[in-house]
């Protein structure tokens, strides 16, 4: 049987709940993805996870909500082996195991094709900074082409998703940020006053 490494908890409690353990590589079942995990994100929900706050979590669990990676086995999801995808929620470190592993298996449904030339330590963090952004947009703010957005924060990751997301969708972007040298940085995708 082939094994893979990764960070089980095994109850909730302290950072030494947290283990690194070799487990079976688990199998595809039909309507899954599996992936070969090259980065994840942390999060503050797997620190939720861990102290016991999340509901629904059955132990021991591979923690981890968004992952990004390879296609390793794509079952029937029509996507290829090797393939560049990211994923996250949908259950993924409560419900089911997650991305804190070198492979993980997940709903088709949830697999996000994509082809980047970034570095996976970079695309790791992308899932989760990416859905916050722009479910902040559309779910929190309802924004519309032709409204005005202020991002504060605007020279942080998501403050940077949230700019570029809603200039796609036709706003006006504002950004603030305390540090004229990291004005820079979001010069492509806000206006931005610093003080």
């Amino acid at each position: 049987m082939k094994t893979m490494r990764a960070v089980v908890l095994g109850e909730p409690g302290p950072i030494e709940n947290l283990v690194i353990r070799e487990l079976p590589i688990p199998p595809v079942p039909p309507g899954s993805v599996r992936i070969r995990v090259q980065a994840f994100g942390l999060n503050r929900s797997e620190l939720h996870t861990r102290l016991g706050l999340s509901q629904g979590v059955t132990f021991p669990r591979v923690l981890g909500i968004e992952a990004a990676g390879v296609v390793d086995d794509p079952g029937d999801s029509g996507l290829s082996v090797g393939q560049q995808v990211a994923t996250m929620m949908g259950g993924m470190g409560r419900v089911f195991d997650g991305g804190y592993a070198e492979y993980v298996v997940v709903p088709a449904r949830q697999v996000i094709p994509f082809v980047s030339d970034l570095p996976w330590h970079v695309l790791g963090a992308i899932p989760e900074t990416l859905q916050t952004a722009y479910g902040s947009l559309t779910t929190g703010l309802d924004l519309r082409a032709g409204q005005t957005l202020l991002v504060r924060g605007g020279s942080s990751s998501t403050g940077l998703a949230a700019s570029a997301l809603a200039r796609e969708m036709g706003a006006t972007v504002l950004a603030t940020t305390r540090s004229a040298s990291r004005a820079a940085a979001s010069r492509p995708s806000a206006s931005r006053a610093t003080r």
